[in-house]
């Protein structure tokens, strides 16, 4: 972990984005959205349940954000918008295999989630509620291959357990998980075993395959990621009270979906092969029709709210009830708090559990 030493002389953007998320990131934009408050706030500020969805999504983006550092660190531009790391060579030729612009992509992800948690922070200091600081949580161990840094993280990327359902359920014109249905994973090995999405330890000293692996499994990761936000951001929109809540929500949300198709796109370029030390194997996803065909990265039209209607392109799933709980879960199955303590799933559940307990008009 960084040390106080450490952090008081680090002045990166980084330094002071991450490391401040409750004091600097409110600080940063506390003034200018005081000043110009909505005057619907200016009585009583946020409702109860309008300050928990936001806290909530603060904690995922935060969440989200120590993921995506580790694959910036890695594979990613290191720059003044993005510090940290110096990069892995051989890691980054493998995700490139993925698409030539992945550096630039990773980057710019990178940099639109430490925006997202830094202004929802800002927002909920500047109507006097409570905002959210996960830092005394960055316990868990880097990778040790070059390029990452050596200091404590929120999240493991190196024992994941990905559900690729989400890429059957957006191709599939008769299935949707808000009605009950179930849909089958893509690269099933994934969601069946602990994989590393980046490398334990020095990516050189890898075998080609089985690094590519490593790096075919976070694009897969990348994806999996992104479309729980756009969901998530859909299903608790639905219980703001505030317009200007509401409209944090959607263009957050948005911004979101953006990422996924990205990510669903630049996943089909992943070649069939399998990982000749843990038996990963990836199969050909265009071999076995639409369901897995990888250029359709527009949402099919599927069933929704009744099976009675006919069917629309749209996000799924959007179901409201337990959506912030149902969030949290998934992030427990894919892995990436194995490690963490019994405070900090206390803490994440306690923000989850009161995000959906909030309803419009309270």
């Amino acid at each position: 972990m960084e040390t106080t030493e450490q952090s008081e002389h680090r002045t990166s953007r980084r330094s002071f984005l991450v490391k401040g998320a409750a004091v600097g990131a409110g600080t940063l934009g506390a003034g200018r959205l005081l000043a110009d408050a909505s005057p619907a706030f200016a009585s009583g500020g946020l409702t109860k349940g309008d300050a928990a969805i936001l806290r909530l999504v603060a904690a995922i983006e935060i969440i989200e954000t120590d993921i995506w550092q580790q694959y910036n660190e890695l594979a990613g531009i290191q720059d003044s918008e993005v510090p940290g790391g110096s990069g892995s060579p051989a890691y980054t030729d493998a995700v490139t295999i993925l698409d030539s612009d992945m550096a630039q992509y990773i980057h710019d992800n990178t940099e639109d989630e430490i925006s997202h948690f830094t202004f929802l922070n800002a927002y909920l200091q500047a109507h006097g509620a409570q905002t959210v600081n996960l830092d005394k949580f960055r316990t868990l161990p880097s990778s040790q291959a070059t390029g990452a840094q050596q200091i404590g993280r929120l999240t493991n990327l190196m024992q994941l357990t990905i559900n690729t359902s989400f890429w059957t359920r957006y191709r599939s014109d008769s299935l949707n998980p808000d009605l009950g249905d179930v849909l089958p994973n893509a690269v099933p090995d994934l969601a069946s075993g602990q994989h590393p999405a980046i490398p334990r330890s020095d990516a050189d000293l890898a075998p080609t395959d089985h690094l590519n692996a490593i790096a075919f499994t976070a694009g897969f990761h990348f994806a999996w990621i992104e479309q729980g936000g756009t969901s998530l951001y859909a299903g608790l929109a639905q219980r703001a009270t505030h317009p200007e809540v509401l409209r944090i929500l959607l263009s957050i949300g948005g911004s979101e979906i953006m990422h996924f198709q990205t990510w669903q796109d630049k996943a089909g370029n992943a070649l069939p092969l399998t990982d000749p030390i843990t038996g990963l194997t990836f199969p050909d996803l265009n071999a076995d029709g639409e369901l897995t065909q990888t250029n359709l990265i527009m949402p099919e039209p599927t069933p929704f709210l009744d099976r009675k209607f006919p069917i629309v392109s749209i996000i799924r799933p959007t179901e409201t009830d337990g959506a912030a709980m149902a969030t949290v879960r998934a992030f427990t199955d894919d892995g990436l708090f194995i490690g963490q303590s019994r405070e900090f799933f206390a803490v994440i559940t306690g923000l989850a559990q009161a995000a959906d307990a909030a309803r419009h008009g309270t």
